[in-house]
């Protein structure tokens, strides 16, 4: 018996899944879990979860300094082990939620594995593609196309990136 009162996790009409504002945030801050663990490391802190059916099924934060590979953004990494997970490269039951707008290659990535919706929080004035500088993900011309909520725990997300660099500046002005 289906419990009315209960939030319910995901709501599938016609195939299209709709979250509330509270799982939308609660997503996102495991999302700003995952970017503190690239801040521990020196990383630019971005994070990124999966989700699938309501709960998180892959993780992935940026690592580009610690591998030395271009590639290794946070998106590309939570795609990466969500395709391994469900051994499927398409991801169309799934949702991205990322603490920055994704660039051009993790909104390349994200088209390519067929992934219906993403969130982010802050947005990147200088790469963002999925809506500030243009718009990858709802591109018309594409064979598949994302709808992109923007801005969600986005003081949270851009402060952490805000205190990120502004540490940086510091430290690299003490070493001088």
């Amino acid at each position: 018996m289906v419990n009315c009162e209960r939030i319910v996790k995901i709501i599938c009409r016609r195939g299209e899944f709709v979250y509330t504002q509270e799982e939308k945030e609660n997503f996102m801050r495991k999302a700003l879990k995952e970017a503190k663990k690239a801040k521990a490391i020196d990383e630019v802190p971005i994070g990124a979860v999966i989700v699938k059916d309501g709960e998180v099924i892959a993780r992935g934060y940026n690592q580009r300094e610690t591998t030395n590979r271009a590639i290794t953004h946070a998106e590309i990494l939570a795609i990466d082990e969500a395709n391994r997970l469900i051994n499927n490269w398409r991801l169309e039951e799934c949702a991205l939620f990322v603490t920055v707008e994704p660039c051009v290659m993790c909104s390349g990535a994200i088209v390519l594995s067929r992934i219906p919706y993403v969130y982010y929080g802050a947005s990147d004035y200088k790469g963002g593609t999925a809506g500030t500088l243009m718009n990858l993900l709802e591109e018309p011309q594409f064979n598949h196309q994302s709808h992109v909520e923007a801005g969600i725990l986005k003081e949270e997300c851009s402060e952490m990136l805000s205190s990120f660099f502004r540490e940086l500046r510091e430290r690299r002005k003490h070493h001088k």
